[in-house]
């Protein structure tokens, strides 16, 4: 049976790259392009073709409009199918074009609804099928947070440039940004946990695919992580001197830091035991000190000594940010000089926004060719 299901997704797959690479090229489609998602997106159980995955990435760096082109067949083929890997290669694809430095990003939103119907309607008889099909869930819930959570953040960019240029003072506007800001931080938090609930239930779960994209989470958590840490640190410097009101609002999410901090790290130490890749390369998390939150808990009772406030940061902060120059690097070499690496850096990009509406994702878009720089550095989240 396994080696009948095996040969059904070999015909499976050849019969789709056959029918791309006979479809006419066109504004509207490109043979080589569809070719690479196919490829990239196999019904292969046992391996990731990491070429074809770098061709897409390639493609999607050219310009928004062959992110668009890329997305519509990807989406085209993940609605199709009934098959748990090609489900989970898609999503790891997605979540690797989320990474690409494309503005066209900011601007996806929701994922369809729809996008894994088939598969969650597919008839469970096994109970491994089961527990892969309730990951592959949780990856997809996360991936559609963040494609939201950077369409979100993106606006509210834009609404700070119109308000920085009106009649509001420097202060207020600082003020304003500060809150924002603090609004931003909870919804990493929300990322965060949607990430700790992503991990196979089983020891039946785990393989080659399920191993895969547990490296991916793991990176995206240590780099959510990171700029929480960040942002909870620039945030800090500020608070003593903006009030109570704020400091109402930062106290909560350190708390939150606390225990994430904590859940963070036995997350690592499970990817570590079931045999995630670059465990082995992820700095300790450091905690949130005590004397941070009973600071703010003395600024929010009134009892603060304000020259134990100006001295206080400087010193305390240092322990709340992560190891910000630390990179994790992930590279697979397959045959030959090929090497795709994900690398998690300090440094965010920030991005022109561009004023067009959101084009529909269920229909072909035009091509153009505008050079894009490297696809595997993760755009800006949040810039504090």
């Amino acid at each position: 049976m396994k080696l009948w299901k095996r040969a059904s997704g070999v015909l499976k797959d050849r019969t789709s790259i056959l029918k791309a690479s006979l479809t006419p090229r066109s504004t509207l489609r490109n043979p080589n392009l569809e070719t690479a998602v196919i490829r990239a997106t196999t019904h292969d159980e046992s391996s990731v073709d990491y070429r074809s995955t770098q061709h897409v990435f390639t493609w999607v760096r050219i310009s928004d409009d062959c992110l668009y082109r890329v997305l519509w067949v990807l989406f085209r083929r993940m609605k199709r199918t009934h098959n748990w890997a090609v489900a989970l290669k898609g999503l790891m694809l997605l979540h690797g074009v989320f990474c690409c430095k494309v503005p066209g990003i900011q601007e996806i939103g929701e994922l369809p609804s729809d996008l894994l119907l088939n598969v969650r309607e597919k008839r469970i008889k096994y109970g491994k099928t089961s527990d892969v099909n309730t990951f592959i869930q949780a990856y997809y819930a996360f991936l559609d947070q963040k494609s939201s959570f950077i369409s979100l953040h993106s606006q509210e960019r834009i609404k700070r440039a119109v308000v920085s240029s009106g009649d509001e003072t420097n202060r207020e506007e600082k003020q304003k940004s500060m809150m924002q800001d603090l609004i931003w931080l909870q919804k990493l938090q929300g990322l965060i946990d949607t990430l700790l609930r992503i991990r196979p239930k089983s020891s039946r779960t785990i393989n080659v695919l399920v191993l895969e994209a547990m490296d991916c989470v793991m990176i995206e958590i240590y780099d959510i992580y990171s700029r929480i840490s960040i942002g909870i640190g620039t945030v800090l410097m500020t608070v003593y001197s903006a009030g109570k009101n704020e400091a109402v609002i930062v106290l909560p999410i350190l708390q939150k830091a606390k225990v994430q901090s904590e859940q963070v790290s036995l997350f690592f130490e499970f990817c570590r035991d079931i045999g995630v890749g670059n465990t082995s390369e992820c700095p300790k998390m450091e905690n949130i000190p005590e004397e941070v939150i009973q600071e703010l808990k003395d600024i929010i009772s009134g009892d603060s000594e304000q020259p134990r406030s100006k001295n206080f940061p400087e010193e305390e902060v240092k322990s709340v940010i992560v190891v910000t120059n630390h990179k994790l690097n992930k590279t697979h070499d397959h045959n030959s000089n090929l090497s795709l690496k994900t690398v998690i850096t300090d440094e965010w990009e920030v991005f022109e926004e561009q004023q067009k509406s959101n084009p529909r994702l269920a229909s072909s878009p035009p091509a153009k060719n505008n050079a894009r720089p490297d696809p595997l550095t993760l755009p800006d989240l949040i810039s504090l």
